[in-house]
Parts: structure tokens; sequence; C-alpha cells
């Protein structure tokens, strides 16, 4: 039997599902990849248990929390987990994160494809007005992609994390629903039909 392709938002080149148990594994390596780690907050070895514990968080329905995977149309493969987190309807705000583990699709544009998929989902359908993303300042990559989705700079903590031996600030960026919805309307056009 043929398994069923989930497909909860689709650009040209990704799709967004939900995650599955099938990808603890790969998640767990990435985790533990410390040229992927240097640019998120993990720093410690995470073992299978600890992974599996971190899926079954997120992948139980939660009204503050979406948690989702990054799949390569192309190759049908998994390439990273995306996320809209801390959910607050009231104010209309949350934040995201996205992690690429796959680094062969670093610096080509999946991220910015995914993110862009994600902010419509929070915009169109949560009824979002701001979304919010912090960054450390030598993360160059998520800092321009973060821009290109119209992400601009809020706020800079400074010497927050610890990274590379050293202190570095922290960049808090945001965008709001106005400013995207004009990004999202060139983006459709861009996107197949």
């Amino acid at each position: 039997m043929e398994k069923t392709q989930i497909i909860f938002r689709k650009g040209n080149n990704v799709i967004l599902r939900p995650v599955e148990e099938a990808d603890i594994p790969l998640f767990q390596k990435w985790m533990n990849d410390p040229e992927i780690t240097q640019y998120i907050r993990a720093i410690m070895p995470v073992s299978l248990a600890e992974e599996r514990s971190w899926f079954d968080r997120v992948s139980k329905s939660a009204s503050d929390k979406v948690t989702l995977a990054l799949v390569d149309i192309a190759t049908n493969q998994l390439i990273g987990t995306i996320g809209i987190n801390n959910i607050d309807f009231r104010a209309g705000t949350a934040t995201t994160g996205t992690v690429i583990g796959d680094k062969k699709y670093w610096g080509k544009g999946y991220g910015t494809e995914a993110k862009m998929l994600l902010l419509e989902f929070a915009f169109n359908e949560l009824n979002l007005r701001k979304v919010y993303s912090d960054v450390f300042a030598y993360n160059k990559r998520s800092l321009a992609y973060a821009n290109k989705c119209g992400y601009v700079e809020e706020a800079r903590i400074p010497k927050h994390f610890y990274r590379k031996g050293r202190y570095w600030d922290k960049v808090i960026l945001a965008v709001y629903r106005k400013p995207w919805e004009e990004l999202w309307k060139k983006y459709s056009k861009l996107k197949k039909k």
C-alpha cells in the first residue's frame, strides 16, 4: 500500500507537513551536529529518548504552537523543521523558528519559501498581527532570509548568547501583517498554479 503524502502547505519547492515519528532519527542527528546547532539554542547532546520526548510534546494538539516538517518537493526528502510558538491570540502575536537540518539546502531559498508559507498560515488563518523571531547576531543567513520575508529588527539585546567562545547580541525581529501582505502578493504571483 502506497503511503499518502500529507500536505499542510505547499510552495514551489517545499511542502510543510506535520512531523512524524519516522522523522525522529533525522531530528536527533541534526540536534547533535555542531554545524547546525551553532545557530540555535540547543547545545547539549540529544539522545534518541530525548528526541522522542520532544516529538511527543510537539506532535500533540496544542493551541499555542504548531511544529511542521519541511520536505523538498523534488525528492520528497525531509530537510528541516519550522514552527510557530507562543501563540497569543489575545495579543495577536507569536514567535517562529526554523532549522534547515540538511546542509545541502542552506542558502538556496528553501527557508524563505517555508517561512512565507508559515506566515501565510499565521496571518491568514490564525489572524495574528505580528510574528517575532530572534537570531544570534552572527547568523547572517537567518537575518537575510528573515528580511526577505518582511521581518525588521525591533530590538537588540547586547551580549545575550554565549557561543564560539564569546558573547553575542540577540537580534529580535518582527514582521507585521500589513507589510507582509505586499510581499505575499508578489510571492503568490511566482507560485506555480
